[in-house]
């Protein structure tokens, strides 16, 4: 009978460790990228929606509430809004997805610097939200979204 060392089982367990982290990494990766682009989507897409839903007030808001640089309020509320609605579905899709998340990630820039109120005391959650999604939309420009898009479709055709 053969002794089984120390040494072996250590290789052996690592060998396993090494497979499940590899699997982890694979899949877990395409889940998480395809649950964050989502999550940070859905956040641009109903705050786009409601800017549809009452195009007097948006108007408005853009006149007199946010301080958008560079761009008169009527332009910063069509591109503003434009960008809200297409750049999450998109990212939804997982078209054009690094595009899509610097898209947003500018809209979501131009949305802090535009709107004093955000960086005041009375509502630090809303700069939070900000700077979070800020963060997932760098993070899936960097990394990519993974291979539940239809960018990894295309690209697996291709090859």
């Amino acid at each position: 009978m053969k002794s089984i060392s120390p040494w072996s089982v250590l290789m052996r367990a690592h060998q396993a460790s090494m497979r499940f982290d590899s699997t982890v990494q694979e899949w877990g990766g395409a889940v998480l990228g395809f649950l964050l682009r989502c999550f940070v989507a859905w956040q641009f897409l109903k705050a786009g929606w409601i800017k549809l839903s009452d195009w007097g007030i948006t108007l408005d808001l853009f006149r007199e509430e946010y301080q958008v640089p560079l761009l008169n309020p009527e332009l910063a509320a069509y591109v503003g809004t434009a960008g809200e609605l297409l750049f999450p579905v998109l990212l939804i899709l997982g078209l054009f997805s690094r595009p899509a998340a610097l898209g947003l990630f500018a809209v979501n820039a131009m949305a802090v610097i535009s709107y004093p109120a955000l960086w005041g005391f009375e509502c630090p959650a809303a700069i939070n939200d900000h700077l979070y999604w800020g963060i997932i939309l760098l993070v899936l420009a960097v990394f990519g979204v993974g291979k539940f898009s239809l960018d990894a479709v295309l690209s697996r055709r291709r090859a």
